[in-house]
């Protein structure tokens, strides 16, 4: 069997194993095979296809996996659209105390239709609340401690 498709073999071998471990340590190997079958498949003498599989291997490793794992450790990104209103604090301008529990709450200065989160629990105009979570138009609001 010709040395570069070794190399491709375990080239593939290696990168099913990364997608399987996703923690970026086979990836770079991987890599080196794919060039090491290159240069072996170009014609190349089988020294120079080794030397291709350690010099890539070693400067994928050192230097690319480093900027790779960095982007695996990014933050999550900013919440926007309601999303963003979760967590957030709220005034309560109407009762939510009528027979159907929706009153109106005052968030980030946007008048919403609000619902207590707890079913049958009636929160006074005025208080403070903060929003747990929004279902279409209206916001399910909790009290705060303070």
């Amino acid at each position: 069997m010709d040395l570069w498709v070794l190399f491709v073999i375990a080239g593939l071998l290696l990168g099913a194993g990364e997608i399987a471990g996703t923690s970026f340590f086979l990836a770079p190997f991987a890599v080196a095979c794919l060039l090491a079958a290159a240069v072996d498949g170009a014609g190349g003498p089988p020294s120079a296809s080794i030397a291709t599989l350690l010099v890539a291997s070693v400067a994928l490793f050192v230097f690319v996996r480093p900027i790779a794992r960095r982007h695996t450790e990014l933050p999550p990104l900013a919440r926007t659209g309601v999303d963003a209103l979760i967590g957030q604090r709220a005034l309560v301008l109407e009762d939510i105390s009528n027979p159907e529990g929706v009153g109106t709450v005052k968030i980030g200065g946007e008048v919403w239709t609000a619902r207590a989160s707890v079913e049958d629990h009636a929160i006074p105009a005025g208080a403070r609340v903060q929003v747990v979570e929004i279902r279409g138009a209206t916001a399910l609001v909790s009290e705060t401690s303070s």
